[in-house]
């Protein structure tokens, strides 16, 4: 058995595709089917363009229901779920957030003021995202109001490329998304795969390991985007109860059971915070994390056993 990796851009993002087959030539076939069916996934799901569902539903924004497939209904219904765990902390709805108030970039020197803030999230809000499980509808009660799966659709996706994966007899590999990543079975040496945390301090490096296999890990961070007001952090991430963004925490790391809930978490905790957040997840059963805060103070859920660099 051998190795056989690619690195492909999907989604707007960067996907790595490792697999563990009989040959070059087999290994290449699994993950191009892994790879169709991402695409087809986007088509469905992306907001840039006017043909997928995403922007029937979005169009139709106070106006009516649409029915969608039961594929979407599925995703959109889970993401409910997500949203009432974590009173809205996440929430799809989160693509109402008006685009042109925050602009992270160099020129950004101040926050707005807290009124203009609320504003910019008035539209967000998961409980206007109604379902009919009968009709397969779904129905965003106020005109302006939009959905989006970016905080969960890399880890949705990451979900079914293993799944075909698996359906093409892949029993040991690799799906990464972006940060969004899914571990299976084991390397080519019968070693469980070892997955680096990043070092938030420094690119392309991590601080300590941890060895997983059936698990998937999702990992965000405000240094991969940011603003820095008067001494003070902001990553890009926006709290959709204030309209503020996030501040506290430089790396979030999720590992739980699959990509889709572990992307979805990833947002929540970097609002709530690292005692908050340490504390919620250690309610919950199969969620793990690992947060380091803005003075480098690492905190891990209670079943997280960490390798040290």
């Amino acid at each position: 058995m051998i190795r056989v990796q690619l690195q492909t851009k999907l989604m707007g993002n960067v996907f790595d595709f490792v697999v563990i087959s009989e040959t070059q030539n087999q290994g290449a076939e699994q993950i191009q089917e892994a790879i169709r069916e991402i695409q087809r996934i986007e088509r469905l799901f992306t907001t840039y363009s006017e043909d997928s569902l995403t922007s029937l539903v979005n169009r139709n924004a106070g106006i009516s229901a649409v029915q969608v497939t039961d594929e979407f209904f599925g995703l959109v219904s889970r993401a409910q779920k997500i949203s009432e765990l974590t009173q809205g902390l996440f929430d799809l709805s989160y693509g109402s957030l008006d685009t042109n108030f925050w602009n992270f970039n160099k020129q950004m020197d101040r926050l707005p003021d807290k009124h203009r803030a609320k504003q910019a999230v008035r539209l967000i809000d998961y409980h206007n995202i109604v379902l009919d499980s009968g009709q397969k509808t779904v129905f965003l009660r106020n005109k302006g109001m939009r959905i989006g799966f970016g905080g969960i659709g890399k880890g949705y996706a990451a979900d079914a490329a293993k799944r075909i994966l698996l359906e093409c007899g892949v029993k040991n590999g690799i799906v990464s998304a972006s940060g969004d990543l899914n571990a299976w079975g084991f390397q080519e040496d019968g070693t469980p795969w070892t997955i680096g945390i990043a070092n938030p301090n420094f690119k392309n490096s991590y601080f300590s390991t941890l060895n997983i296999t059936n698990k998937s890990v999702a990992t965000s961070g405000n240094y991969e985007k940011y603003v820095i007001i008067d001494k003070q952090i902001y990553s890009h991430t926006i709290n959709p109860r204030t309209g503020y963004p996030v501040k506290g925490l430089k790396s979030v790391t999720i590992i739980t059971s699959n990509a889709e809930l572990a992307d979805a978490m990833a947002t929540p905790i970097s609002i709530m915070g690292a005692q908050q957040g340490v504390s919620f997840l250690n309610q919950i059963d199969g969620i793990e994390c690992i947060l380091i805060d803005d003075d480098d103070r690492l905190y891990v859920t209670k079943n997280i056993n960490l390798k040290q660099q």
